[in-house]
């Protein structure tokens, strides 16, 4: 369940949008589509979200959004290289001029010492800019992951929209 601060941002970012005449799509892995979730909770989304691919499985990855298994199998699926893939990919497989995508560990279990729970790998695409990536370790329960890994989310559609 997403709390009312994240739902208030959501609808920031879907008025952002439209005024920007920009479409999203999302390629979720960790959210499970909670990103999607979350815009589409507001009056007026089908205006700017295209789709949501929910990518749990490296399957999904590889056959959804184009994600290369040799990629996932070279750097894992919880990796820069991976979440920049299905950013990609997800722009390619959609109407939209932006694509996020996030893949991570929302815990409680899963993590190792080189990659703990709670880290997140983000993706940005755009039709008109390089693709940005950034990784974030988020603390807290399986809960708390996820709905911090929806607001970077967020952070991303905006700075691209507006940079």
């Amino acid at each position: 369940m997403l709390n009312s601060n994240t739902l208030v941002r959501a609808s920031e970012i879907i008025q952002l949008c439209k005024a920007a005449n920009c479409r999203v799509s999302t390629v979720e892995s960790c959210t499970g589509g909670l990103i999607t979730a979350a815009l589409t909770a507001v009056s007026g989304s089908s205006d700017v979200v295209d789709r949501g691919f929910t990518t749990y499985s490296n399957e999904a990855k590889n056959e959804l959004v184009g994600v290369p298994m040799e990629l996932i199998d070279a750097h894992g699926a919880v990796s820069e290289e991976v979440a920049r893939a299905m950013a990609e990919g997800g722009l390619q497989r959609s109407n939209a001029n932006i694509t996020v995508s996030v893949t991570g560990i929302a815990g409680p279990g899963g993590g190792t010492e080189t990659k703990p729970v709670g880290l997140i790998h983000f993706g940005c695409a755009s039709k008109t800019k390089t693709t940005k990536a950034c990784h974030e370790v988020f603390s807290g329960d399986r809960a708390a992951v996820r709905e911090a890994t929806v607001l970077q989310a967020f952070k991303m559609i905006e700075t691209a929209i507006k940079s």
